[in-house]
């Protein structure tokens, strides 16, 4: 049966929206396909916890930071497209799919990202390729929605020149291996990380809808605390008294974290960025949202992990419920929980420029009583750190930290 006029009007208009990108109106919402792709990102972070609960000394916690680094850096570039044009359609769904293809197979071998076996895959050199599939198809696929944008598509050749460098750091450094792994993939992500900084002077960034990038930072944190406790869990046999209370109060840690951010924060952080316009909502949404939610998810994961280690500590046939946590372990869950209330005052004051100085109390409180924590058995250091948060939770209930401006 021949095609009607009407038929190859709609046959042409749909090869189009294949090819070219959508742009997003300025009510557009987080879609599934995005979560999907949050999934798959969070699912590579658990994956750090794996790599530094193997030894969770001094190095493993600098180069989990590291990974930590990458991973986020990766994302929050796709959080930056996708509310620019729609993610579900077309060519960006086709180069999101291939971008989470390459996600998950990093994800897969982050517990050996720093390590070389004979007679397997090379885990670092396949992370660096991961890696830099993931961001050349960003910088494609963000060429390919500037259009007729010319401050935009400036701005993303510009910093193309930093992250092309960075890239080829980092697939040396997986060569390399060892100490120059290390050092090499910490200069890669400066490099992009800085390059980035000095072409947003440019001022191409722009953000279309507010509710949409609130929401993917608050979706992405809120699939992290919950992939934490997934994490934590898996410290082992959970069967024993010691143990089941232990992750009961890791999972009241975990809950004091979400009602830290969820309870006041995020409204009105999203209220502010939704007031703001022009360069000031894309300053808010770089430094407040790109930057400052890092710290929250770092802080997630490594209270995870710290969990983690309390938890594998009184796991078996029979824990030692005395022994203290070591000081790689106990850094992090301490250090961890600090970190979050760090990143979530600085996210406070800068959107809606409000905050009491409680957490950060609490923060210095956290970091000062590590090497008091090193006495208590593990059970006592987590509880510790749980009561903490539990009770600057029950604080700003009381007195309604944030405010609204």
């Amino acid at each position: 049966m021949p095609l009607t006029r009407g038929d190859a009007y709609a046959a042409a208009v749909a090869s189009l929206s294949w090819r070219h990108p959508t742009i997003t109106p300025e009510t557009h919402q987080a879609t599934s396909f995005e979560i999907f792709f949050d999934l798959v990102f969070v699912f590579a972070i658990t994956r750090v916890v794996s790599f530094m609960a193997h030894s969770p000394s001094a190095p493993a916690l600098a180069r989990g930071l590291i990974l930590l680094l990458l991973l986020w850096w990766s994302w929050a570039a796709y959080a930056w497209l996708g509310n620019r044009v729609h993610a579900d359609r077309g060519v960006i769904r086709t180069g999101m799919l291939i971008a989470m293809a390459a996600l998950f197979v990093a994800a897969l071998v982050m517990p050996d990202a720093f390590s070389h076996h004979a007679a397997t895959v090379d885990a670092p050199l396949v992370l660096a390729v991961a890696f830099s599939v993931v961001r050349a198809i960003y910088l494609g696929l963000h060429l390919s929605s500037a259009g007729d944008d010319r401050r935009l598509r400036a701005q993303l050749l510009l910093d193309a020149i930093p992250q092309t460098i960075a890239l080829a750091i980092l697939l040396t450094g997986a060569v390399l291996g060892g100490t120059w792994q290390t050092a090499l993939w910490a200069t890669a992500f400066a490099i992009d990380f800085g390059g980035g900084r000095i072409a947003s002077g440019l001022g191409g960034w722009t953000i279309r809808s507010a509710a949409h990038f609130a929401e993917r930072h608050r979706m992405v944190l809120i699939i992290a605390l919950g992939e934490s406790l997934v994490s934590a869990g898996a410290g082992g046999d959970l069967t024993g008294t010691a143990a089941l209370l232990a992750a009961l109060v890791g999972f009241v840690a975990v809950v004091c974290l979400w009602l830290l951010y969820f309870s006041r924060v995020a409204d009105a952080a999203e209220a502010a960025l939704e007031r703001a316009s022009g360069a000031r909502r894309a300053k808010i949404a770089r430094d407040a949202y790109t930057l400052l939610h890092f710290p929250l998810i770092a802080g997630a994961v490594y209270i995870a992990l710290g969990v983690h280690e309390v938890l594998s500590g009184l796991s078996g046939d029979s824990p030692d419920t005395g022994r203290p946590l070591e000081w790689g372990a106990l850094t992090a869950l301490y250090a961890g929980a600090a970190v979050f209330l760090l990143g979530r005052a600085a996210f406070v004051s800068l959107t809606t420029h409000s905050g009491q100085p409680a957490p950060l109390i609490v923060a210095a409180v956290l970091l000062a009583l590590i090497p008091l924590a090193r006495l208590l058995p593990a059970m006592a250091a987590l509880a510790l750190v749980t009561a903490l948060l539990a009770a600057l939770v029950a604080f700003e209930q009381r007195t309604g930290e944030v405010r609204r401006t």
